[in-house]
């Protein structure tokens, strides 16, 4: 992803980040949360609300399900930002989740076509943890007064790379109008961020697999979509609109039906 290949596009990162400071400030917000993974979003999330607010104002929560390999890494994220810093872990609450809903009373019907079973059940189970995390940050950030960062960035929303209910419900989100690939250029200007962690390859860390693995395009594809109106492929730019078109919902408030109009 070599943000120099994207031609035409005039991006200063500096003044994008001095933007996004300013505009936490002016929310009128005292104390934020934050879900911290160690990956390039919710680090540079987390040092925009640092800069803007101090960094005793931001709570950084680690959120591992079970055993997280990179957990050093968030751990470091939080030292470096000096932010307040706790980990919960939500594997217990997972499994508790997942010896409730789905246990072998309840399988049949829930999964009456028994082919299905097993692709349903595992994509369902992926989506859990975005959603626990999410409850715990909610759950946490009521306690303390603090409002919810979010930390999803336009590239993810614009592919439907996101969970409804999970990473998409916050607050507010100072990365929603920036493209992968300008999250990462608008890192590269925050010294206290480690750099190699601002580049790290994004991962959803429950597939093993890296974003752009899992959904067969790269993100600089999708910056210039989203910039330039064309990946400069035909059939890329087909599939980022698909993926687009598919996942519309995501991105809008729950349909009200009114039966007075």
């Amino acid at each position: 992803m070599d943000f120099r290949e994207t031609k035409g596009i005039n991006f200063d990162a500096e003044k994008v980040r001095d933007k996004l400071i300013e505009e936490i400030r002016n929310t009128g917000f005292k104390k934020v949360i934050i879900g911290i993974s160690g990956g390039k979003d919710s680090s540079v999330a987390a040092a925009l609300c640092a800069r803007a607010l101090g960094p005793e104002n931001v709570y950084g929560i680690m959120l591992p399900d079970g055993v997280q390999k990179d957990l050093s890494d968030s751990q470091r994220i939080c030292e470096a930002l000096k932010i307040n810093a706790r980990t919960v872990n939500i594997g217990p609450i997972h499994t508790a989740l997942n010896a409730q809903a789905i246990n072998d009373t309840t399988r049949s019907d829930i999964y009456p076509d028994e082919t299905n079973e097993s692709k349903m059940e595992q994509e369902s189970d992926i989506n859990v943890g975005p959603r626990l995390r999410m409850t715990v940050l909610r759950y946490l950030g009521q306690s303390i007064g603090a409002l919810v960062c979010g930390t999803g960035n336009l590239s993810e929303a614009t592919v439907g790379y996101c969970t409804k209910d999970g990473d998409t419900s916050c607050d507010f989100n100072p990365l929603g109008a920036l493209t992968s690939i300008e999250v990462v250029e608008v890192g590269k200007t925050m010294e206290e961020l480690p750099r190699e962690l601002v580049e790290k390859t994004p991962s959803d860390g429950l597939s093993g697999m890296s974003d752009e693995e899992k959904l067969g395009i790269k993100y600089i594809d999708i910056h210039k979509y989203i910039r330039l109106g064309t990946s400069g492929d035909e059939e890329v730019d087909k599939k980022i609109t698909e993926k687009y078109n598919a996942s519309f919902h995501k991105r809008q408030m729950p349909k009200v039906l009114n039966p007075f109009e």
